[in-house]
């Protein structure tokens, strides 16, 4: 009993140090590093677009295929775009998009700000009186909030358009019918979720970098360490704040 109570006490502990975190670092806005957001919202949003929209299309095309191979089966084969447009928005393209931006995101974060704890640059900071959360954490955290909901709406639209290429290419869809089936089924709410999704897991990639970067060990070992738990915190993050997240929005 006293070692599942020590277990939960640790898990509590760090629950409540990487909310107070994240907290600290979205919220210490003054003086605020208008260069460094920018810098962030290039290097996280615009630089992470083509690895999230080469997944969409795949993922797009390869959903058209198999709701079509499937739905064969029951006669229910016309159903492909209304479902690669709904499964996208709602799910795929927050989900797939969020673990492309968490790999190459939450790495790169990790090892930079890693590498500047071991080389002392931190420290650095510090003795000039510059508080490392507001310059380091606090623009990768809102630059991640504010650039993941627009990838996941860009990997929408791609995705739906990679099934739409799938479709009228190779399934026999005609381009107009398949266009206006996809529209005729979602909601708004379907696209609202998605993005409020994109906006929770850019939280979490950008978090788990700065997290892990913060507390790296010396050496490239440690900076190592880092990257990894940074990587596999964030995937796991998403993963489950997907979860809790659809059940909150659709059950």
């Amino acid at each position: 009993m006293r070692l599942v109570g020590r277990i939960v006490l640790r898990i509590i502990g760090a629950v409540g140090a990487v909310t107070l975190f994240v907290g600290r670092g979205l919220f210490r806005l003054h003086p605020f590093h208008g260069r460094a957001l920018a810098g962030q919202l290039v290097q996280i949003g615009w630089l992470s677009l083509p690895v999230v929209g080469l997944t969409a299309l795949f993922t797009g095309a390869a959903l058209a295929l198999q709701i079509h191979s499937g739905g064969a089966r029951f006669q229910a084969s016309d159903v492909v775009p209304a479902i690669v447009a709904i499964g996208m928005v709602r799910e795929l393209g927050p989900v797939l998009g969020g673990l492309m931006v968490a790999a190459r995101v939450a790495s790169s974060i990790a090892a930079e700000i890693g590498t500047m704890k071991v080389t002392e640059q931190i420290d650095a900071l510090v003795t000039l009186s510059t508080d490392p959360m507001r310059w380091l954490v606090t623009p990768r955290l809102w630059a991640a909030v504010l650039t993941v909901p627009v990838l996941v709406a860009a990997g929408d639209i791609i995705g739906i358009m990679g099934g739409w290429l799938v479709g009228t290419r190779s399934l026999g869809f005609g381009s107009a019918a398949y266009l206006a089936n996809s529209a005729a089924y979602l909601e708004s709410w379907d696209v609202l979720s998605g993005l409020i999704k994109g906006a929770a897991f850019g939280l979490i990639v950008a978090a788990s970098g700065c997290w892990w970067g913060m507390r790296s060990g010396r050496g490239a070992e440690g900076v190592g360490r880092a990257t990894k738990s940074a990587v596999v915190a964030a995937a796991v993050g998403i993963l489950a704040a997907n979860f809790v997240l659809t059940g909150l929005f659709f059950e």
